[in-house]
């Protein structure tokens, strides 16, 4: 037993973390004395939707694969997707029948958090943009939740244990508890307190929103801190909000006026992406959170195309090994295997294990630069600003 309720790493690795139905799978068919060699592929749709979603979890995938008697070709993390598979493994079916639970909620969370990441930070290109969610999630994902949020191209994250195990260091101020803390009316006393603790790395962000109004507070951190404040934090509650844009005009306006046109103005509190939207041209950055942490799993199913060499599929399903692709002009296309290619068209699947072992690298930056590119290319969360300004 584990001191929390969570699988532990040696149960997913040893086919533990499963549907009962593959243990009796297995059973039934050693019983049998069968073991094909199929192909089987992971798909969300068999046919491109035009709706893109973003792949990530690939790394867990590719280390749970590893050491079986399989290959396996996938699309690399931070490429988008639509339609046909993400992922294809070729093997005897035991080699990885029982990992196909574990397997498809590596992709399957990993991605769905990964895709709404991208389209937040394509809602303000040019902010920041922190990950702030850990805290809608069990502990034990929060660096699935952080990483994803990366591969995406955020700038940063909250989760102190993520960044020890990313190695990038986790960004974040000061909550509400601590200005509550110094007490009602003292809250330069916890400011200049915040300015004197921690290290000199650390920005000067002043919370601001606490007991009474953004604007005055936001006055007394100036008067409190002068040129040591680096920026303030808006993270008023809905309930309280009103016009949050009119209020970050109001707050920038009076730190204009007294010659703090360098402070910045940073938003938070259940804001998403058409809120980034609505903000981007008065915030300089933002902290999301339940609306990236809390993103639907993308439904992907694993099945089996092909056995010893015969095409097959379940009803709906379609039948026979296929290759992705995109296309010169942004589209997704999917063809049997052996057939020609679209023309200009780049193939998206690429070898991730071979034999047993990991073929592909893993790099967060690399993935965001393809997840950038792949976004300007089909044109993902290409929305017009919001009108009325």
């Amino acid at each position: 037993m584990t001191e929390f309720d969570i699988v532990g790493t040696e149960a997913i690795l040893e086919g533990r973390a499963t549907d009962a139905y593959f243990e009796r799978t297995e059973t039934t068919l050693r019983h049998a004395g069968k073991n094909p060699r199929v192909v089987a592929e992971v798909t969300a749709d068999q046919f491109p939707t035009g709706e893109f979603e973003l792949l990530a979890g690939l790394e867990d995938a590719a280390r749970l694969l590893a050491g079986r008697d399989v290959d396996v070709d996938a699309i690399p993390e931070g490429r988008l997707f639509d339609g046909g598979p993400v992922m294809r493994i070729e093997g005897p079916y035991l080699a990885f029948a029982r990992f196909e639970t574990s397997l498809l909620g590596f992709l399957s969370h990993a991605s769905g958090i990964a895709t709404a990441a991208l389209e937040t930070r394509l809602a303000a290109p040019d902010s920041t943009v922190l990950s702030f969610g850990a805290r809608h999630v069990h502990p034990s994902i929060a660096a699935v939740v952080e990483r994803s949020a990366l591969l995406a191209g955020l700038d940063g994250f909250s989760h102190v244990a993520a960044g020890d195990l990313l190695g990038r260091e986790a960004s974040g101020t000061m909550p509400h508890a601590l200005v509550i803390c110094f007490g009602r009316d003292h809250q330069e006393d916890a400011w200049r307190a915040f300015d004197e603790a921690v290290p000199a790395g650390v920005p000067r962000i002043a919370l601001c929103d606490t007991y009474s109004d953004e604007k005055e507070e936001v006055v007394r951190a100036v008067e409190a801190l002068g040129d040591r404040l680096d920026g303030v934090r808006l993270d008023t509650t809905g309930s309280r909000r009103g016009d949050f844009r009119h209020i970050v005009r109001e707050v920038r306006w009076e730190l204009d006026a007294r010659g703090y046109d360098d402070v910045d103005i940073f938003a938070s509190g259940g804001l998403g992406p058409d809120d980034l939207r609505e903000l981007r041209d008065v915030v300089d950055g933002f902290g999301v959170g339940g609306s990236i942490s809390n993103a639907d799993p993308v439904d992907f199913a694993l099945d089996i195309v092909e056995v010893e060499g015969e095409p097959t599929a379940k009803r709906g399903k379609l039948s026979g090994v296929k290759e992705a692709y995109r296309t010169a002009d942004g589209e997704h296309a999917v063809r049997l295997r052996g057939d020609d290619a679209p023309p200009n068209a780049e193939p998206l699947l690429e070898p991730l294990v071979r034999d047993g072992e990991v073929v592909a690298e893993f790099d967060l930056d690399e993935a965001a630069a393809r997840a950038t590119a792949d976004a300007e290319l089909t044109g993902f969360g290409r929305k017009p600003p919001a009108e009325g300004r």
